[in-house]
Protein backbone atom coordinates (compact mmCIF):
# COMPACT_ATOMS: atom_id res chain seq x y z
CA UNK A 1 0.00 0.00 0.00
CA UNK A 2 2.81 2.29 0.78
CA UNK A 3 4.27 1.71 -2.62
CA UNK A 4 0.76 2.70 -4.17
CA UNK A 5 0.59 5.69 -2.38
CA UNK A 6 4.22 6.81 -3.29
CA UNK A 7 3.45 6.21 -6.87
CA UNK A 8 0.38 8.72 -7.05
CA UNK A 9 -0.62 10.95 -9.93
CA UNK A 10 3.36 10.64 -11.36
CA UNK A 11 1.75 7.13 -12.99
CA UNK A 12 -1.17 8.74 -14.69
CA UNK A 13 0.09 8.52 -18.08
CA UNK A 14 3.57 6.60 -19.38
CA UNK A 15 6.35 8.04 -20.66
CA UNK A 16 6.90 10.12 -23.86
CA UNK A 17 9.85 11.76 -26.07
CA UNK A 18 9.65 15.76 -25.75
CA UNK A 19 9.09 17.61 -28.97
CA UNK A 20 12.32 17.18 -31.07
CA UNK A 21 14.78 19.92 -31.74
CA UNK A 22 16.71 19.33 -34.86
CA UNK A 23 15.67 19.46 -38.67
CA UNK A 24 12.91 16.95 -39.29
CA UNK A 25 13.65 17.12 -43.16
CA UNK A 26 16.05 14.43 -44.96
CA UNK A 27 17.66 10.78 -42.62
CA UNK A 28 17.93 10.93 -38.97
CA UNK A 29 21.78 10.16 -38.46
CA UNK A 30 21.84 9.81 -34.41
CA UNK A 31 19.84 10.75 -31.12
CA UNK A 32 20.31 12.56 -27.94
CA UNK A 33 17.74 11.64 -25.02
CA UNK A 34 18.09 14.73 -22.70
CA UNK A 35 17.27 13.26 -19.20
CA UNK A 36 15.98 15.67 -16.43
CA UNK A 37 16.62 16.45 -12.92
CA UNK A 38 14.47 14.26 -10.67
CA UNK A 39 13.70 12.89 -6.83
CA UNK A 40 14.99 10.22 -4.77
CA UNK A 41 11.31 9.63 -3.91
CA UNK A 42 7.79 11.57 -4.82
CA UNK A 43 4.79 10.29 -6.19
CA UNK A 44 4.74 13.49 -8.12
CA UNK A 45 4.57 13.97 -11.66
CA UNK A 46 7.53 14.97 -13.80
CA UNK A 47 9.08 18.93 -13.35
CA UNK A 48 8.35 21.60 -15.72
CA UNK A 49 11.23 23.38 -14.45
CA UNK A 50 13.64 20.18 -14.84
CA UNK A 51 12.28 19.96 -18.26
CA UNK A 52 12.66 23.41 -19.28
CA UNK A 53 16.43 23.40 -17.63
CA UNK A 54 16.90 20.35 -20.31
CA UNK A 55 16.18 22.53 -23.40
CA UNK A 56 18.67 24.26 -23.72
CA UNK A 57 21.41 22.00 -24.33
CA UNK A 58 19.12 19.63 -26.33
CA UNK A 59 18.66 22.98 -28.49
CA UNK A 60 22.40 23.49 -28.96
CA UNK A 61 23.36 19.72 -29.76
CA UNK A 62 20.68 19.60 -32.53
CA UNK A 63 21.97 22.98 -33.99
CA UNK A 64 25.60 21.67 -33.75
CA UNK A 65 24.93 18.53 -35.47
CA UNK A 66 22.15 19.25 -38.11
CA UNK A 67 24.62 18.61 -40.45
CA UNK A 68 25.01 14.95 -39.56
CA UNK A 69 21.14 14.98 -38.96
CA UNK A 70 21.14 15.48 -35.43
CA UNK A 71 17.97 14.71 -33.29
CA UNK A 72 17.45 15.75 -29.74
CA UNK A 73 14.30 14.85 -27.82
CA UNK A 74 14.13 15.56 -23.60
CA UNK A 75 12.34 12.91 -22.21
CA UNK A 76 8.92 13.14 -20.42
CA UNK A 77 9.00 10.97 -17.16
CA UNK A 78 5.72 9.19 -15.76
CA UNK A 79 6.99 10.93 -12.74
CA UNK A 80 10.28 12.55 -10.94
CA UNK A 81 10.36 10.19 -8.29
CA UNK A 82 13.48 7.44 -8.50
CA UNK A 83 11.46 5.72 -5.83
CA UNK A 84 13.76 2.85 -4.42
CA UNK A 85 14.09 -0.57 -6.58
CA UNK A 86 11.44 0.46 -9.04
CA UNK A 87 14.47 2.81 -10.85
CA UNK A 88 11.81 4.28 -12.25
CA UNK A 89 13.49 6.98 -13.93
CA UNK A 90 16.12 4.17 -14.99
CA UNK A 91 12.81 2.72 -16.97
CA UNK A 92 11.77 5.59 -18.48
CA UNK A 93 15.03 6.35 -20.03
CA UNK A 94 15.27 2.54 -21.17
CA UNK A 95 11.60 3.07 -22.94
CA UNK A 96 12.68 6.59 -24.39
CA UNK A 97 15.58 4.40 -26.30
CA UNK A 98 13.10 1.30 -27.74
CA UNK A 99 10.92 4.09 -28.92
CA UNK A 100 14.00 5.92 -30.98
CA UNK A 101 14.89 2.78 -32.32
CA UNK A 102 10.81 2.32 -33.29
CA UNK A 103 10.48 5.83 -34.82
CA UNK A 104 14.01 6.72 -36.22
CA UNK A 105 15.31 2.99 -36.94
CA UNK A 106 18.98 1.61 -35.94
CA UNK A 107 20.33 4.88 -35.13
CA UNK A 108 23.01 6.12 -32.79
CA UNK A 109 21.64 7.04 -29.24
CA UNK A 110 23.34 8.93 -26.51
CA UNK A 111 21.68 9.58 -23.19
CA UNK A 112 22.80 12.76 -21.41
CA UNK A 113 21.48 12.99 -18.00
CA UNK A 114 21.50 15.58 -15.15
CA UNK A 115 21.19 14.92 -11.58
CA UNK A 116 19.32 12.15 -10.91
CA UNK A 117 18.99 11.90 -14.76
CA UNK A 118 22.47 11.56 -14.77
CA UNK A 119 21.62 8.21 -12.69
CA UNK A 120 19.59 7.12 -15.32
CA UNK A 121 21.48 7.85 -18.15
CA UNK A 122 24.55 5.62 -16.45
CA UNK A 123 21.75 2.85 -15.45
CA UNK A 124 19.83 2.52 -18.81
CA UNK A 125 23.43 2.75 -21.15
CA UNK A 126 22.61 -1.46 -21.03
CA UNK A 127 20.12 -0.72 -23.57
CA UNK A 128 21.19 -2.01 -26.80
CA UNK A 129 21.01 0.75 -29.04
CA UNK A 130 22.90 3.15 -26.73
CA UNK A 131 26.23 3.70 -27.76
CA UNK A 132 26.98 6.78 -25.63
CA UNK A 133 26.13 8.56 -21.91
CA UNK A 134 27.18 11.82 -20.84
CA UNK A 135 26.08 12.05 -16.99
CA UNK A 136 26.20 15.66 -15.76
CA UNK A 137 26.04 16.08 -11.51
CA UNK A 138 24.49 12.58 -11.68
CA UNK A 139 22.94 12.00 -8.33
CA UNK A 140 24.37 8.68 -6.70
CA UNK A 141 23.31 6.71 -3.29
CA UNK A 142 25.50 6.89 -0.38
CA UNK A 143 27.76 4.19 0.20
CA UNK A 144 26.04 1.48 1.85
CA UNK A 145 28.06 -1.78 3.00
CA UNK A 146 24.43 -3.84 3.29
CA UNK A 147 23.40 -2.63 -0.33
CA UNK A 148 24.64 -3.89 -3.59
CA UNK A 149 26.71 -0.90 -5.32
CA UNK A 150 25.00 1.02 -8.32
CA UNK A 151 26.18 -0.99 -11.27
CA UNK A 152 28.88 -0.91 -13.94
CA UNK A 153 28.51 -3.67 -16.02
CA UNK A 154 25.69 -2.07 -18.59
CA UNK A 155 28.82 0.60 -19.35
CA UNK A 156 31.02 -1.93 -20.98
CA UNK A 157 31.25 -0.95 -24.91
CA UNK A 158 30.13 2.34 -24.14
CA UNK A 159 31.73 5.85 -24.21
CA UNK A 160 31.44 7.57 -20.99
CA UNK A 161 31.58 10.77 -19.19
CA UNK A 162 30.70 12.21 -16.15
CA UNK A 163 31.27 15.72 -15.14
CA UNK A 164 30.70 17.26 -11.94
CA UNK A 165 30.97 20.62 -10.39
CA UNK A 166 33.89 20.43 -7.25
CA UNK A 167 31.22 22.82 -4.94
CA UNK A 168 28.07 20.91 -5.36
CA UNK A 169 26.10 20.48 -2.29
CA UNK A 170 23.16 18.65 -3.20
CA UNK A 171 25.12 15.38 -5.11
CA UNK A 172 28.30 14.10 -3.65
CA UNK A 173 31.06 14.57 -6.45
CA UNK A 174 33.63 11.77 -4.38
CA UNK A 175 30.48 9.28 -5.15
CA UNK A 176 30.85 10.14 -9.06
CA UNK A 177 34.83 9.69 -8.95
CA UNK A 178 34.25 6.23 -6.69
CA UNK A 179 31.69 5.39 -9.13
CA UNK A 180 33.80 6.39 -12.35
CA UNK A 181 36.84 4.38 -10.60
CA UNK A 182 35.06 1.08 -10.76
CA UNK A 183 33.33 1.72 -14.25
CA UNK A 184 36.88 2.61 -15.65
CA UNK A 185 37.99 -1.14 -14.43
CA UNK A 186 34.99 -2.15 -16.69
CA UNK A 187 35.37 0.04 -19.61
CA UNK A 188 37.87 1.97 -20.70
CA UNK A 189 36.14 4.43 -22.94
CA UNK A 190 35.65 6.28 -19.05
CA UNK A 191 36.51 9.86 -18.28
CA UNK A 192 35.04 12.23 -15.63
CA UNK A 193 35.79 15.80 -15.56
CA UNK A 194 36.04 18.18 -12.74
CA UNK A 195 34.49 21.44 -12.85
CA UNK A 196 36.08 23.81 -9.75
CA UNK A 197 34.58 26.19 -7.76
CA UNK A 198 30.68 25.19 -9.96
CA UNK A 199 27.78 24.13 -7.78
CA UNK A 200 25.04 21.31 -8.70
CA UNK A 201 23.67 23.62 -12.04
CA UNK A 202 26.60 23.68 -13.15
CA UNK A 203 25.98 27.54 -13.60
CA UNK A 204 29.08 29.40 -12.98
CA UNK A 205 31.26 27.96 -16.18
CA UNK A 206 28.17 27.30 -18.29
CA UNK A 207 29.62 27.87 -21.30
CA UNK A 208 32.79 25.79 -20.93
CA UNK A 209 30.28 23.05 -19.78
CA UNK A 210 27.98 23.46 -22.63
CA UNK A 211 30.70 23.00 -25.01
CA UNK A 212 32.27 20.02 -23.36
CA UNK A 213 29.07 18.15 -23.51
CA UNK A 214 29.22 19.12 -27.58
CA UNK A 215 32.38 18.04 -27.91
CA UNK A 216 31.78 14.59 -26.14
CA UNK A 217 28.26 13.80 -27.65
CA UNK A 218 29.43 14.65 -31.56
CA UNK A 219 32.43 12.60 -31.20
CA UNK A 220 30.62 9.48 -29.52
CA UNK A 221 27.84 9.65 -31.99
CA UNK A 222 29.33 11.00 -35.24
CA UNK A 223 33.37 10.10 -35.00
CA UNK A 224 34.06 13.40 -35.02
CA UNK A 225 37.57 14.22 -33.73
CA UNK A 226 37.13 15.42 -30.19
CA UNK A 227 39.02 17.62 -28.74
CA UNK A 228 42.45 17.03 -26.61
CA UNK A 229 41.57 16.94 -23.28
CA UNK A 230 38.66 14.81 -24.12
CA UNK A 231 40.88 12.12 -26.31
CA UNK A 232 43.26 12.76 -23.19
CA UNK A 233 40.97 11.93 -20.51
CA UNK A 234 39.60 9.08 -21.92
CA UNK A 235 43.38 7.57 -22.50
CA UNK A 236 44.82 8.53 -19.12
CA UNK A 237 44.49 5.82 -16.46
CA UNK A 238 42.92 6.59 -12.81
CA UNK A 239 42.91 9.30 -11.42
CA UNK A 240 44.24 11.13 -14.11
CA UNK A 241 41.57 10.85 -16.61
CA UNK A 242 38.90 10.53 -13.64
CA UNK A 243 39.85 14.26 -12.09
CA UNK A 244 40.29 16.27 -15.46
CA UNK A 245 39.99 19.38 -14.83
CA UNK A 246 37.66 21.65 -17.44
CA UNK A 247 40.03 24.45 -17.65
CA UNK A 248 38.91 28.07 -18.86
CA UNK A 249 38.25 29.24 -22.23
CA UNK A 250 37.72 25.52 -23.31
CA UNK A 251 35.05 26.69 -25.91
CA UNK A 252 37.15 29.60 -27.20
CA UNK A 253 39.60 26.26 -28.31
CA UNK A 254 37.52 24.72 -30.10
CA UNK A 255 36.85 27.45 -32.18
CA UNK A 256 40.55 27.44 -33.09
CA UNK A 257 40.55 23.89 -34.28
Amino acid sequence: MANQALVGTGSARGPRLGRAAGTDAGAVGGVVLLLPDGEPESGRGPSAVAHAAALPLARRLAREGRDEGLVAHVVRYRGRGWNGADARLAADAAWAASEVVRRYGDVPVCLVGSGMGGRAALRAAGHTAVGSVLALAPWLPEDDVAAAPEPVKQLVGRHVMIVHGTNDARTDPELSYRLAVRAKKANRDTCRFEVHSDGHALREHRAEVLALAADFVLGALFARPWSRPVADALAAPPPLGLRMPLAAGFRHALRRR
